[in-house]
């Protein structure tokens, strides 16, 4: 699809019988007109000069009080500036990108955008944080702390992947984003550096003594991830690279920060039990708190908003659904009704190694199975959930 700069309007064109669907009244791409032999001589005119068309996002009058200077650089190719607020100027006809706002990845679950990712993310132990502050301020000042350690780190690890793609250690990343370092002049440019939270309902737990589904420790969840996010614009503007704020998935940091905190810090308080603690994702409710999908919605829509990568709210009915319209009609209430970005649903269901998918709980399957089907799938093994972390690699090929 041509962007804006790379269409002309569809009057242009020498004739709509020419170009298939053309309409007049519509934009029509220079490489369509190409293609159809289609051009005429103002068509020419802008595919052969170097005007650059842009959508206008915002247009603002202002009337200063006095006059005031302002600075533009003529090119002889291209017309587009960035002054000293990020604002990119088309002439003196400004369209207003600032990089003080947070840019979000679009597209695909985890913001799976073509050509963009995360080169790296840093997670912040929310928990021990909480633990070790005494009051506001030094808790504050501690995340500030540790979020400048978070950007040298993710500063240095992108000039070493930018260096190591340039020297061919990452073929195929070095083809695909050729497209990347033609326009920005590197490789990663359009990829963020990551900072992730885990363990909010632990943090408000350690440091107010109170859970997240508190509405004082929500509140002040809310001021934590604002900071965050102010501190991470801050981070983009002073590197000129991309940064976003993350709920880390931590499906193994958060059963690894609990544990080395609780050695280290033996009365800081985890989820968990004391042989498996661990840590809440992001900032969920605690694990089992409630069943009723719509009072997690309503706690989680003013936190999950809050973050610009990646992030997801997980459902648990609590029950099977044979109906696929009762997920359509779940799915519309949810859409129509709260601001999260992400979300999953999971109906209960069991899995047979032999016949699949079974609505429903089921201790034993309830199809039949032949002696061979049985001897096939080894002894069933009963675990409690909280071992799994702590199972050797090898315990899985049983599992």
């Amino acid at each position: 699809t041509p962007i804006l700069a790379e269409r002309v309007p569809g009057w242009m064109a020498a004739s709509t019988y020419k170009v298939p669907g053309l309409k007049k009244s519509r934009m029509v791409g220079l490489a369509t007109l190409e293609k159809y032999n289609a051009n005429t001589e103002e068509s020419l005119k802008i595919k052969d000069s170097d005007i650059y068309l842009a959508k206008i996002k915002e247009i603002e009058v202002r009337q200063w009080e006095e006059p005031k200077e302002f600075y533009d650089v003529e090119l002889e190719k291209n017309h587009l500036f960035v002054h000293s607020l990020g604002f990119v100027s088309f002439n003196c006809c400004r369209l207003r990108l600032d990089q003080r706002e947070l840019r979000k990845r679009g597209g695909g679950l985890f913001g799976a955008n073509p050509l963009t990712g995360s080169i790296g993310v840093v997670t912040i132990n929310l928990p021990r944080l909480g633990y070790l502050s005494t009051c506001e301020e030094e808790f504050f000042e501690r995340l500030e702390a540790l979020m400048e350690l978070a950007k040298t780190s993710l500063e240095i690890k992108r000039k070493v992947i930018e260096d190591f793609t340039e020297k061919g250690l990452y073929p195929y990343s070095k083809f695909y984003l050729q497209s990347v370092k033609e326009a920005r002049g590197q490789y990663w440019a359009n990829h963020f550096s990551t900072i992730g939270v885990i363990g909010m309902n632990e943090m408000c737990l350690n440091f107010l003594g109170k859970p997240i589904y508190d509405p004082s420790a929500k509140e002040f969840a809310i001021k934590v991830l604002k900071f965050m996010r102010n501190k991470i614009a801050d981070f983009q503007e002073e590197t000129g690279n991309f940064y976003n704020l993350e709920a880390t998935p931590a499906e193994g940091t958060s059963y690894r920060l609990a544990k080395i905190d609780k050695k280290k810090f033996p009365r800081i308080k985890t989820a968990g039990t004391e042989q498996a603690p661990y840590y809440t994702n992001s900032c969920h409710l605690p694990v089992n708190y409630t069943d009723d999908i719509f009072e997690i919605l309503t706690h989680q829509d003013d936190l999950q908003v809050l973050f610009t990568g990646g992030t997801v709210v997980h459902l648990f009915v609590g029950e099977e659904i044979i109906d696929r319209n009762i997920v359509k009609e779940l799915i519309k209430a949810i859409v129509e009704n709260f601001r999260l970005p992400y979300f999953s649903i999971t109906p209960t269901f069991s899995v047979c190694p032999v016949h699949g998918y079974l609505p429903g709980k089921h201790e034993f399957c309830p199809y039949p199975h032949t002696e061979e089907e049985l001897e096939k799938f080894g002894i069933e093994l009963e675990l409690p959930v909280t071992l799994l972390n702590k199972l050797p690699k090898e315990a899985y090929k049983i599992l």
